[in-house]
């Protein structure tokens, strides 16, 4: 029998999970300690500035030093315990930072669909639910002892090149569509309890990272050769509408220098764009190590007192590593840095500590203390992975109906691939312990018989040694679904790929297959990165394709479901498909992302070459339709203004800045009639793009609005698209200055409905370009 003690301890945490009654000591201002509780830092009467200053006053420059890094020092004597500031929560909370780690009461939480596949869903609402149920969990486990409050996710970069690694922790490659799902999924981490923090988000990295290690170059060591018109238009377009829409907390500066400056000793990104223009209401924090390195690696300044002031100078608060806590304090004592630099980095993040609550005594009293055990991996939260797998597989091809596949017609299905029977591949990278994994081969199985047989072990596919099975369990089948693709092996954080092609022997499995099979074959790929299948695009016994992307813990399911009908697919591609000879025509390190001579351009904004499927892509069981049932011919912006007629504008006078735009209010509205005329219920992803007066430099065709509805079949919508003038219908000169242009814009409703605006100044002064 167990001992009293034993049972007693068995209730306790019954009761605890049951109650979601927090276990976690005060990480300060214990209302136990009576000292500590008289400080005005620990009074929540009392508004942040001022608790803050207070406690800023009261420490020593030695104190103050170990709270400069992510493994922050105590101050055993104010009643402040150690704090591990590196957590993370890209799609899930994950135990890749130190900062959480799972057992006990919580040996796993929720993984979603890696962010390139949640992006392809188009759907701002499910990347806040996302959001919220990430936080409920992380604000658990840092109830139950085990997590922290600061969660270094998303990665909001551009997905500017198919090969990079890490593409797949990003929602794509268009700045709208990133910077939408950063405010959505920032939103739902944060809450939105005004000046509260649920838990603290960052947007990292900036800017313009985008390159692991490829072919001899990698992050710590790569200058990034950026346009000013680049970085206004493109790379810095997430993070500003991260920090300015989303009211992010942190943001993370990146490893690698732009036009010959470390981002994280550069006060002109740090405190002058962010700062003071974006007006960050948080800190600041390097990438691990960041600072080490552009001493080290880059030997960007002589000494490392010298990296230390900088940093901080710049506009660093908070130091991934031990770098700053080892060199700071000599740096004060060689007069290279003030007191008063670290005064300022502090309050930044003590500010974000105490909006956390972790000043306010009692976790019972404060607003989350009811998260507990039972809020994580729960059910609710377990089927919004599965819907959110579901919302982000896109069906690329579906010849001759071939798809849905019928239960009554398709008795025995052969399931077959590398990736058929995946479990941690379905969830990518930076993830945690997934509550469950639910493989494309159980998913399958619950709608009919299968028989499995890999084929290759790994998707590296060296050999064929096991290609005979795969093949005969084809011959044999109603049906064949191939689960291809890549894994963490071919892509991944410091592995960039070599090229666009399935790995391996992959192409001759699928072609061989393919050749006997006497029913439907559909190839499902797994992947973050777009993938060069031409073979099988053109093949005539192929009749679908679908990219489940990495579809999270219940990604088998999701998988299934859409292959059998039970969902009808929605989800549009965040990235171009481009053929494998595009990334012989540019090499990785250049970032130009407008077209030249012989250099093609980068993204759908810019490229003009053939693909192999285009951003947006994604076809659906049912058909849907658009009409404008209203839209302005005309609309006028008001400006005003001096002339400069030689200010080295291309464009004077046809294109007005922003800043002397008066259209802070000014949107163009557009009411779509969508219709689906299909037999079946869906969703679909209504995509609007503008196509701005021709130029050399301006795109040819940029995102400007999204909206994912559910319609039953036969039924109709109606649609409200909002486009601001000044943020949407502008683009950016070769000086990096945002301009409207004057004169027709195109607007383009899906693919096949354009509606045509002309946008006419309104004199309210002289015009200024």
């Amino acid at each position: 029998m167990p001992s009293t003690s034993t049972l007693i301890l068995s209730i306790f945490i019954l009761l605890s999970a049951i109650h979601g009654r927090a276990s976690r000591a005060p990480f300060a201002c214990d209302p136990n300690n009576s000292v500590t509780t008289d400080y005005p830092f620990c009074r929540r009467s009392l508004v942040v500035g001022e608790r803050v200053k207070d406690l800023i006053g009261r420490l020593t420059l030695e104190e103050k030093v170990k709270l400069l890094v992510s493994n922050a020092g105590g101050v055993p004597r104010l009643g402040i315990k150690a704090y591990q500031w590196w957590s993370e929560a890209l799609h899930g909370v994950s135990n890749v930072g130190p900062g959480t780690r799972f057992g006990g009461e919580f040996p796993a939480a929720t993984s979603f669909p890696q962010v390139i596949s949640t992006a392809a869903s188009f759907n701002a609402s499910l990347w806040e639910a996302i959001g919220r149920v990430v936080s409920d969990e992380a604000r658990a486990m840092y109830n139950g002892g085990v997590g922290g409050l600061t969660y270094w996710s998303p990665n909001v970069n551009i997905f500017r090149d198919p090969r990079w690694g890490r593409g797949q922790e990003t929602p794509g490659e268009d700045p709208i569509l990133a910077g939408t799902y950063a405010v959505n999924y920032v939103r739902g981490l944060q809450g939105t309890e005004g000046n509260r923090l649920k838990v603290a988000a960052c947007c990292k990295h900036f800017t313009a990272y985008d390159l692991d290690n490829w072919n001899g170059v990698d992050r710590f060591h790569f200058n990034a050769q950026v346009s000013k018109q680049d970085i206004e238009d493109t790379f810095e377009v997430p993070f500003r509408m991260c920090v300015k829409g989303g009211k992010v907390s942190s943001v993370m500066c990146s490893y690698n220098q732009v036009n010959g400056v470390p981002t994280c000793a550069d006060p002109n990104l740090l405190t002058n764009t962010l700062r003071s223009q974006w007006h960050l209401d948080g800190y600041i924090v390097s990438d691990c190590d960041s600072v080490g390195v552009f001493y080290n690696s880059q030997h960007y300044t002589s000494t490392p007192e010298e990296a230390a002031a900088m940093a901080i100078k710049a506009g660093l608060d908070l130091d991934c590593g031990s770098f700053l806590e080892t060199h700071t304090e000599n740096a004060v004592k060689r007069g290279l840095l003030n007191e008063s630099h670290i005064n300022g980095a502090l309050s930044n993040t003590l500010s974000v500590q105490m909006r956390l609550g972790m000043f306010d005594g009692d976790l019972k009293t404060q607003p989350y203390a009811h998260l507990g055990a039972k809020h994580v991996c729960s059910d609710h939260n377990r089927q919004l992975a599965v819907d959110a797998a579901r919302q982000g597989i896109v069906l690329l091809e579906n010849r001759r109906g071939s798809l849905p596949l019928s239960t009554n017609r398709h008795r025995i299905v052969a399931v077959v691939g590398p990736n058929s029977n995946a479990t941690l591949t379905m969830i990518g990278n930076y993830a945690g312990i997934a509550c469950e994994y639910i493989t494309p081969l159980q998913g399958i199985s619950k709608y009919t018989r299968t028989i499995h047989q890999e084929g290759c072990r790994g998707v590296a596919c060296r050999s064929n040694k096991f290609f005979g099975g795969a093949i005969e369990a084809a011959r044999v089948a109603d049906a064949v679904v191939l689960v291809m693709g890549l894994d963490q092996s071919i892509e991944a954080e410091f592995r960039d790929r070599a090229g666009l092609l399935l790995p391996g022997l992959q192409p001759d499995l699928v072609l061989k297959v393919a050749s006997v099979a006497k029913g439907p074959v559909i190839l499902v790929l797994m992947s973050g990165g777009p993938i060069d299948v031409s073979f099988a695009k053109d093949h005539p016994k192929i009749s679908g394709i679908i990219w489940g992307g990495y579809p999270g813990q219940a990604g088998g399911l999701a998988i299934a479901d859409v292959l059998f009908g039970q969902t009808n697919p929605g989800g549009k591609l965040p990235m171009t498909w481009y053929p494998q000879d595009y990334v012989s025509k540019l090499p990785m390190t250049t970032m130009s992302l407008r077209p030249g001579t012989s250099y093609p351009g980068r993204t759908y904004r810019f490229y003009k070459g053939p693909v192999v499927y285009p951003f947006g892509h994604g076809l659906s069981y049912t058909a849907f339709t658009h009409k404008i049932l209203s839209a302005p011919t005309t609309l006028t912006v008001p400006v005003t203004g001096h002339r400069h007629p030689h200010n080295g504008s291309e464009f004077w006078g046809k294109a007005v800045r922003v800043t002397h735009a008066k259209c802070d209010r000014l949107s163009l509205v557009i009411k779509v009639a969508v219709r689906n005329i299909g037999a079946r219920d869906g969703a679909h992803t209504l995509l609007v793009y503008s196509i701005p007066p021709m130029g050399v430099w301006v795109p040819q065709k940029q995102l400007v609005a999204f909206e994912k509805v559910h319609i039953d079949a036969q039924a109709l919508k109606e649609v409200q698209i909002n486009i601001h003038v000044c943020k949407l219908l502008s683009v950016v000169d070769k000086y990096g200055i945002r301009r409207v242009p004057m004169g027709e814009h195109g607007i383009d409703i899906g693919d096949n409905v354009r509606h045509i605006v002309s946008l006419q100044p309104q004199t309210l002064g002289i015009i200024k370009s």
